[in-house]
């Protein structure tokens, strides 16, 4: 992987404590040092730091890379993984050789997951079919690891006013790097204000001195990054939600919580508008309660043909919820630990379905749709991943280790012999 410069070390610091699993981190829910991300001379030691063509210029904006989500995936990717690794939001490419899934197990996703196109001939003299990378989620542009723009969509779908382009995406289009929405008191967030001490993350509360930054330095109402030509400012407030510290890593055991708050499904409408129920052509509720019907059925609903589940251990990170519209730091991090499922007045949110970065599924999805079956069985009548050879309109491409880690690591034992997509968690339909 491509390296610019040694971090400090006070900066180094921190990303060992991110590691750790500890809320405090590199950005600290703020803007990190300057020279973390940014180099005023393009040179370390006296050389060149990066691909510019004259000494003393560098990327846009003194960026240490070539464009934004380059310098972003400086710290977020790293050569080497064996596993999912804290803050790393992307697997290298010489870490997930054909065959091999990306590493990394974030609620958001991997975006290793774009670079891995399949293609299978569901039965004998069909076509041959196609999942292509760039479908399994938000393609960001970054040049200096081989990530690139959508070659199909070219703007945001379901843009309202202007549409955002699809050639300049980048993470600073949903995270802003420099940290300057906080929240100043429980429910208010403010651009500037009180001093910033902690990451709103994790389940930090502001007090009367000082803020916390918001969910994941993601963009507020307002929000336009200076370098975007063209696409809307933000309409909506950042979300509020809690992740754990432990947020990456399997779920072969257990289930990684986040808790989700008010505004979710309205802040992806700062770009889908047109996806969004308030808005736009009701393609799906949501920001919706679910209303007593549905919540009962998510509760009761373990696999297919097993509608004996319990509420107190109901919750699958596979299909999620928004905590009904609290902004309440200290409830959604109470939330974080519980295996409890919804109430009715729980909603329906765009993260019910998608992942924030990819998945390994067409449209981001959590779980599979292309197949009407996720699991198939084995000679016994036990619940196994379908073999890309012998299952090949259920896997579609996907060796079984593709598969598994597609779903987080979770063995196919979790659900029954021809187990159903998981809109059956809230519908039933199987």
């Amino acid at each position: 992987m491509k390296r610019f410069k040694t971090l400090p070390v006070t900066a180094a610091a921190l990303l060992v404590l991110g590691a750790t699993g500890t809320g405090w981190a590199f950005h600290s829910g703020g803007v990190a040092e300057c020279e973390g991300c940014h180099t005023m001379h393009n040179s370390l030691g006296g050389q060149q730091m990066n691909n510019a063509t004259a000494q003393f210029t560098t990327g846009p904006y003194l960026l240490q890379g070539t464009d934004q989500s380059s310098s972003c995936l400086n710290c977020h990717q790293h050569a080497g993984d064996t596993g999912p690794s804290s803050y790393h939001i992307s697997t290298a490419e010489a870490d997930m050789p054909a065959g091999s899934p990306p590493l990394q197990l974030t609620p958001g996703g991997d975006f290793g997951w774009l670079k891995k196109t399949y293609s299978w001939v569901p039965r004998a003299g069909a076509a041959t079919e196609w999942s292509h990378g760039e479908r399994k989620g938000h393609n960001i542009v970054a040049a200096d690891y081989n990530y690139v723009a959508d070659s199909t969509i070219t703007a945001a779908p379901g843009s309202m006013n202007t549409p955002f382009p699809a050639n300049q995406f980048s993470c600073i289009s949903c995270h802003d790097p420099h940290g300057t929405y906080r929240i100043t008191s429980l429910g208010v967030q403010a651009k500037t204000g009180k001093p910033i001490r902690s990451s709103g993350s994790y389940g930090a509360v502001p007090d009367a001195t000082t803020a916390v930054g918001v969910y994941r330095l993601l963009g507020g109402a307002g929000y336009k990054p200076k370098s975007l030509s063209g696409g809307d400012a933000f309409m909506f407030a950042a979300p509020y939600a809690v992740a754990p510290n432990s947020y990456n890593r399997s779920e072969a055991t257990s289930d990684t919580r986040v808790a989700y708050g008010r505004s979710m499904s309205l802040w992806c409408a700062n770009c889908h508008g047109q996806m969004h129920t308030t808005f736009g052509t009701l393609v799906h509720p949501a920001d919706q309660n679910l209303g007593p019907f549905v919540a009962q059925i998510y509760n009761s609903y373990k696999k297919s043909g097993n509608l004996t589940g319990a509420v107190d251990t109901a919750f699958t990170s596979l299909v999620p919820f928004q905590s009904d519209n609290t902004h309440d730091l200290n409830a959604l991090k109470a939330q974080t630990t519980s295996t409890a499922g919804p109430i009715s007045t729980d909603r329906v949110m765009c993260l019910s379905c998608h992942r924030a970065h990819a998945s390994g599924f067409d449209s981001m999805m959590r779980y599979g749709l292309g197949n009407e079956f996720m699991t198939v069985a084995d000679a016994s009548g036990n619940p196994v991943w379908p073999d890309p050879v012998t299952n090949a309109a259920q896997a579609q491409g996907r060796t079984v280790a593709e598969t598994q880690q597609a779903y987080y690591g979770r063995p196919p034992t979790n659900f029954a012999p021809y187990q159903r997509v998981l809109c059956n968690k809230c519908h039933a339909k199987d």
